[in-house]
């Protein structure tokens, strides 16, 4: 099915080189939701790990000291290029480190300085931090506790977690212990630790308030974006983002990630960060593979279930995921494949109760390709358990290597895009009369590749732009597209319809 344009809705503004990005979140009037990507000197230090110790309730000091020599302060010098269209309105230029002077008003390079937060996760200096931190870097300066500072590495990030791991070269350095975000309950004592506003590690307490929580400030920039985040009122500012949700015994159970704030930026009682299954899983794929070993189920539509749904489908279930479709390839499906049918109600993933999507999304986001997972299913009332082995991107069980990027091979005026399971060719000056379009890259077969497994963009689509970049023909297409895998956004027309605008994100 085709997604129209009028229905998406980019939120996030990259204004200079440090910017944030807000977004709105739903039902919270008048507040958004805070990516804390680069301002002015400011982002959290994540405590060392030591041997778990049971903390008092209420006694936040054992958590503290064991988390704060963990946490380190990165600076890094990044180079955006600012569109000319910032749709920012003027009040959030000063605080979104617009420079003072405006909006920009043509595209340009920009280089600033911008700072976050990190948490050391080895001795030898392996360190998690945010995607959104070290994003369009060009050097990276990480700052320990007692003052060390070094040189540091981009070792890979994965905008879908908004999670990347960078690397300093020393041994015997503190750090943090994995905890369990799996075992964490709401209404449990959490301290967020990091550097708001450029202050040296500040420690705030909380309780988690919610687990779960998918909020969409990843789906602007990526197709396949994994939101599970915790929530808790522990007071998070920008500057924390990288940052740690500690719990008692000073164990890593999330990364600070997004706030929910006033139209200052500052905290005003929401506050989420990447569950540490999340990113135990992201930073081991990077670490070994180079890239993140992403699974799939191959279900094209969900819908989240409750009495309301239940009755307008007929379902026998009352909570779960609606099975809706596989997309227009369903032999890519694994789900399908194991035995999963449209209408079939997705109620747990290897015993773990599955409510919304972000949660079913985050537990398959645990696996790699060729992993199997139980999928319990709903059918007519009747549970059925199902043993599924999860695909990756392009419906294949094969492990991702890092150095491959999305081959194109040319014949003629035409493109054929390997990775991405597509050919595109030139259109011809009788077609592009005809649309009263300058260019383009029509789509003329759609394969077994990332586009039949995540979207259901048909043959015959003409490409006008990807990314907000223009494409005025299939060598432009295959330029632009080349070495991505994820977090493209194609835009353009069907010739039966050339006067409505698609989109197709992936």
């Amino acid at each position: 099915m085709k997604s129209n344009l009028k229905t998406l809705a980019l939120v996030g503004i990259l204004s200079s080189a440090t910017t944030l990005a807000a977004y709105k979140l739903t039902g919270l009037d008048k507040k958004e939701i805070i990516m804390n990507e680069a301002v002015p000197s400011a982002f959290t230090r994540l405590a060392a790990n030591t041997p778990s110790a049971p903390g008092n309730p209420g006694d936040f000091t054992y958590a503290a000291e064991k988390t704060t020599p963990a946490v380190v302060h990165i600076k890094s010098t990044v180079v955006r290029e600012v569109s000319r269209q910032s749709q920012m309105p003027d009040i959030f230029e000063e605080f979104f480190g617009g420079g003072g002077g405006g909006r920009q008003r043509g595209p340009q390079r920009q280089e600033g300085q911008a700072s976050g937060s990190g948490v050391i996760i080895s001795a030898d200096g392996y360190i998690v931090t945010n995607n959104h931190v070290v994003a369009d870097s060009k050097e990276l300066e990480v700052i320990l506790n007692d003052r060390r500072s070094y040189k540091a590495k981009l070792i890979g990030r994965d905008p879908n977690t908004d999670i990347a791991v960078i690397k300093i070269e020393d041994k015997g350095l503190p750090f943090l212990q994995f905890g369990d975000s799996d075992g964490v309950k709401v209404g449990e004592w959490v301290l967020a630790v990091g550097n708001p506003f450029d202050l040296e590690s500040t420690v705030t307490a909380g309780i988690i308030s919610a687990k779960g929580r998918g909020i969409g400030i990843l789906d602007y920039q990526n197709g396949n974006p994994i939101e599970s985040f915790i929530q808790t009122d522990a007071a998070v500012n920008p500057g924390n983002s990288g940052g740690a949700l500690v719990n008692l015994k000073g164990e890593l159970v999330g990364i600070n990630t997004a706030i929910a704030g006033s139209q200052t930026g500052t905290y005003v009682g929401y506050a989420f960060a990447v569950p540490v299954t999340i990113v135990k899983k992201v930073a081991g794929d990077l670490l070994k593979y180079g890239t993140v070993q992403r699974a799939f189920l191959g279900v094209a539509k969900m819908q989240e279930v409750n009495n309301t749904v239940a009755e307008q489908l007929d379902l026998k279930a009352t909570s779960g995921i609606y099975v809706g479709s596989f997309g227009n390839n369903p032999a890519l499906s694994a789900a399908k494949a194991a035995g999963v049918k449209v209408g079939d109600v997705i109620t747990r993933v290897d015993g773990a109760d599955v409510n919304t999507v972000s949660a079913l999304v985050e537990r398959v986001g645990r696996k790699k390709p060729g992993d199997n997972v139980v999928v319990s299913v709903n059918r007519d009332g009747q549970t059925k358990d199902l043993n599924v082995t999860l695909k990756n991107i392009t419906g294949t069980t094969s492990i991702v290597k890092g150095d491959e990027v999305a081959s194109a091979e040319s014949t003629g005026n035409s493109v054929s895009i390997q990775t991405l399971g597509v050919r595109v060719a030139d259109l011809s000056d009788e077609e592009r009369s005809e649309l009263r379009v300058t260019g383009g890259a029509k789509v003329t077969q759609v394969g077994n590749g990332i586009l039949s497994q995540q979207t259901e963009i048909n043959e015959g689509f003409i490409i006008t732009k990807v990314n907000n970049q223009p494409v005025r023909s299939a060598a432009d297409f295959a330029k632009v597209v080349a070495g991505k895998r994820s977090g493209i956004r194609l835009e353009g027309i069907y010739p039966d319809d050339p006067t409505t605008r698609y989109s197709y994100s992936f």
